[in-house]
């Protein structure tokens, strides 16, 4: 059981303060009956309430998944382009949301975000060996010869040995799929070009063996993760 003010405050409204002035206020609902006793503790398991008019369900970790647009940086301090978090609840930012991995912000697609530190690094360690998969449109045609030297490993000038596609097919004149485990910086868009082509749109489709297409959201739009969903994060 735990007091009202704490499970809004652990929820991202605000400080302990604030949120006592919320309940006082009398903008806060608990299963549908006016909450105003900021000391009445609840259960928190599947517990439903309403802070000014919206509806919320008490997540005590958040796990999400994004359909990142185009032109959104991965960042809580972005550069260029507006942060992946603005996309978000205000809620999410005070409880330190942030994103597994980066999408460059012209690489689109599926990415993942939580508050859930130890989920976080579980999810971006490269041991995990969790494919990812990546289609690409390409400057120039995609070859036989291309798909067979991601297949087979290339070099990158940083790295100490060649990095090779768990899996690579074209898909048109100028598309291919790939299918990478390591996660290295840029690692598409550089395999291609030391293949000798250059990456000119990509777009992450799936993480092991949650896709896309399957959760059906316009770029931009993003949901909650239940427990089937991370489940199919699990390394293959």
């Amino acid at each position: 059981m735990v007091t009202l003010d704490k499970i809004l405050q652990s929820q991202g409204f605000g400080s302990r303060k604030e949120c006592r002035a919320l309940i006082a206020g009398g903008y806060v609902m608990v299963g549908g009956l006016p909450a105003t006793e900021h000391d009445r503790a609840y259960e928190t398991a599947g517990l439903e309430f309403t802070v000014d008019g919206e509806d919320w369900l008490y997540r005590e970790k958040l796990y999400l998944a994004l359909n990142k647009p185009v032109d959104i940086e991965c960042s809580r301090k972005p550069s260029y382009h507006p942060s992946v978090l603005t996309l978000f609840p205000d809620q999410f930012m005070a409880r330190d949301l942030q994103p597994v991995g980066r999408l460059d912000h012209d690489t689109t697609g599926l990415l993942l975000l939580s508050d859930d530190g130890a989920f976080i690094h579980a999810q971006s360690s490269p041991k995990r060996h969790v494919p990812k998969v990546y289609r690409a449109t390409t400057a120039r045609p995609v070859s036989a010869e291309l798909v067979a030297a991601l297949k087979a490993g290339v070099q990158l000038h940083d790295e100490p040995a060649p990095l090779a596609a768990l899996y690579c097919e074209a898909l048109g004149e100028n598309r291919l799929e790939i299918v990478l485990e390591q996660g290295k910086y840029h690692q598409v868009k550089r395999m291609l070009a030391a293949a000798g082509n250059h990456c000119e749109a990509l777009t992450r489709v799936a993480i092991g063996g949650l896709r896309l297409d399957e959760l059906d959201l316009a770029p931009g739009d993003w949901m909650y993760l239940e427990e089937r969903h991370l489940a199919l994060l699990a390394p293959a």
